[in-house]
Formats: structure tokens, C-alpha cells, sequence
């Protein structure tokens, strides 16, 4: 057995790749949401580009238009609500709500003072030009470029989840065969390992999909519904548009479907208190549906369902409720990642690892090759036999 000797050039490759493992591992962890929601676009598209690969050549555009019709569903919902916002608004605009003749703090002599050029030209400059309203001027600037550098610093991560989803959807299987061809070993044990994880996480993720879905048509069913025992003047606004608004919003962490349907109740509320009072019980009873059948249930019951087929409900449940807790608004995603590589790694590894044993691979049982006698002792030559016609 040669002895293991170590020079300076050995240590300085040594030095230099856990430098540059250093730095990967920090950037990894810098940007790990996005990194866990590029992974998760990626297994969510997957099936898309598998059967659009078969029709579509090259690989670039058919994982191109992969992502695309994943987010054309939303674009088309996003742009149909929009539409239905915009119609609403030239309603009120026609209606005369915007014109600032009706307006109670206004009237026609402070109108015309503001509209007539000589007026504005008479005004002293330095009455409005002082050190406190310059001030206020900087703080506006100020949440202003707040507000583009968080918007652009958005536009860069989303790029950056696109990019990585992308590129694994093309380079994918290439990169996955350089890596069992460079550190697999001669049982397999990376391969099995490799697939029973590939194989969760496609489920995991195209099951958020698919919860998406779900909850969707749950949420068009129940607000539907409720509509049919609304009182007169207090109906739920575009109903069916309300529950896939809600289904496409489970996939966003934490808030979810929140930012849908609780600005609906305040609009409600608002409505009416202003029109009917005693119509209120309406918008508690909408309010309970939608937090009861429409968001808890389908989240914490529907969604471990659908994704964890090969996995305990329970153990997947936990991981969808305290993901967030833990570690953000990726949490989500990346406590069911966690969940997915240490159940395989307990069931392919870890026993043979403490009994000292050869790591053979889960997927395969030896008992069921012929030939091959799993009562043999490791160092016996017939644990390595080959399988006997």
C-alpha cells in the first residue's frame, strides 16, 4: 500500500481548491432562494421540455419555450384581471369620479388660479423652495431610487432563476452523466442515490404544480358558490377570475393566496359598511371559506398529497409547514429538498455505513439476481458474481 505523502504542490492545489469551494459554498448560500427557485422552475418545466424535445430541435428552444408555457397561464390570467381593473376604471373615469369640479375641497375660483399660467408665474419661488421642503424632496428622491434599485435587484434574480432553470434543462443530462462518470462508483450506490432523489424532487415540484391547479379549481368552485348566497350589491367581484387568481398565488411562500383574497375582504368590508351593514356576515363567511377550504386545507393536506408520493405525508406536511419558519420565504422549497436528500441517504447509505458492509444500492436486491448468493461473506469472491443464465 503506497503511503500517502504530501508536497507543497499537492497542498497548494489542496489550498486552492477549498478556496474556490470556499467561495462557491458562499455564494450558494448568498443567493439560496434563488438558486432553490431556479431548481424548482426547472423540475416544474421538465416534463414540458421532455415532450417538446421530441418534436423541436435544437435543445435551446425547446427549453426556451418550455418556460415560457409554464408562465403563459399566469401572464394570460394576470393580463385578463388587469383588463377587467382597466374596465372597472374607465367606469368610474366616465362616470365623472375624476373630475375635480365635484370634488368637495375644491371649487371653481381655486381652479381656475391653478389653471391660469399667470397665476403660476406670480408665485414666490422661495415660499416653496425652503430647507424643510428640500429635505422632503431628498427623502422622496431617496424611497424613490429605493424603489427602482429593489425592483432591479428583483428583474436580476428572476433573470438569474430563468438562467438556471434553463441551463439545466438543456445541459442537464450532460451534466448529470460527467458527474456519475467522474465520482460514481463501481455499485452504483451515486446512481440509485442520484435517481431516487431526481425522481422526489420531480415529484415535489411538479406537485406544487399540480397544487396550484387544484387549489385553483377549489377556489373558482367555493367562490362561485358563495356567490349564488350573496346579498343584493355584495358580490364577489369576477368570482372564477378570484379562485385562479388563488391558485396561482399558492406558489408564491408564506403570503400565498393572501395577497388575493384579502384584499378582497377589505373591498367587501369597505362596501359594506358604506351600502349595508347587516350584509357583513357575508364577508366573514368569505372570509372563513377562503382561509379554511381555500387556503389551509388544499395547503397542508392537498399539497403533501400530490407531491410526496413516495414519501411519508406527515414527514412532508412538517416540512411544508416549518420550511418557511426556518429559513424564509424559499423555505418552501428547500425543506423538502432537505427532507428528500436525507430520507435516501438514510435508506441507501447510512445502514451499510455503520454496519461496516459493502454500499450496495438500494434500487437493486441482490436476492433477486440469480446467481448470486446474498449469503456470502464480503470478502467472498461470490458477492461480486455475475448474474447466471
Amino acid at each position: 500500500m503506497s503511503e500517502f505523502r504530501p508536497s507543497r504542490y499537492r497542498l497548494g492545489w489542496w489550498s486552492l481548491g477549498i478556496a474556490l469551494g470556499a467561495a462557491l459554498v458562499y455564494v450558494v448560500y448568498s443567493f439560496v432562494g434563488t438558486f432553490v427557485f431556479g431548481v424548482f422552475i426547472y423540475y416544474a418545466t421538465r416534463p414540458i421540455y421532455l415532450r417538446l424535445r421530441r418534436v423541436i430541435r435544437p435543445a435551446s428552444l425547446a427549453a426556451a419555450i418550455s418556460l415560457f408555457a409554464l408562465a403563459l397561464p399566469a401572464l394570460l390570467l394576470v393580463v385578463y384581471a388587469l383588463s377587467i381593473a382597466l374596465n372597472e376604471l374607465l367606469k368610474y373615469v366616465n362616470s365623472g369620479a375624476f373630475d375635480p369640479t365635484r370634488w368637495p375641497l375644491l371649487d371653481e375660483e381655486t381652479l381656475g388660479s391653478i389653471a391660469d399660467p399667470a397665476t403660476l408665474l406670480t408665485l414666490d419661488p422661495e415660499r416653496y423652495l425652503s430647507a424643510e421642503g428640500f429635505r422632503s424632496l431628498l427623502s422622496s428622491l431617496g424611497s424613490a431610487a429605493d424603489t427602482v434599485a429593489f425592483l432591479g435587484i428583483g428583474a436580476v434574480h428572476l433573470f438569474v432563476m430563468l438562467a438556471l432553470a434553463f441551463y439545466l434543462l438543456r445541459d442537464g443530462g450532460r451534466l448529470s452523466r460527467w458527474t456519475l462518470s467522474r465520482f460514481g462508483d463501481d455499485r452504483g450506490i451515486l446512481e440509485s442515490y442520484a435517481r431516487a432523489v431526481d425522481r422526489d424532487f420531480k415529484g415535489i415540484f411538479f406537485g406544487n404544480i399540480l397544487n396550484a391547479v387544484l387549489t385553483g379549481s377549489i377556489g373558482v368552485l367555493a367562490y362561485s358558490i358563495l356567490n349564488v348566497y350573496a346579498p343584493t350589491g355584495l358580490r364577489i367581484p369576477a368570482a372564477p377570475l378570484v379562485g385562479l387568481l388563488a391558485g396561482i398565488a399558492s406558489l408564491i411562500p408564506i403570503v400565498g393566496m393572501k395577497l388575493v383574497y384579502v384584499p378582497v375582504v377589505v373591498y367587501l368590508a369597505g362596501l359594506g359598511i358604506l351600502t349595508d351593514p347587516t350584509a357583513l356576515w357575508f364577508v366573514a363567511v368569505f372570509a372563513l371559506v377562503s382561509f379554511v377550504v381555500v387556503d389551509t386545507i388544499p395547503d397542508l393536506v392537498l399539497r403533501p398529497y400530490v407531491s410526496g408520493r413516495s414519501l411519508h405525508v406527515g414527514s412532508l406536511m412538517i416540512a411544508y409547514t416549518f420550511g418557511p419558519l426556518l429559513f424564509g420565504w424559499y423555505g418552501i422549497f428547500l425543506a423538502p429538498m432537505l427532507l428528500v436528500l436525507i430520507v435516501h441517504f438514510t435508506r441507501l447509505v447510512l445502514p451499510e455505513l455503520l454496519q461496516a458492509r459493502p454500499i450496495q444500492p438500494y434500487a437493486v436486491d441482490p436476492g433477486s439476481l440469480p446467481g448470486v448468493d446474498v449469503d456470502a461473506t464480503p470478502d467472498g469472491s461470490e458477492d461480486d458474481a455475475a448474474p447466471q443464465d
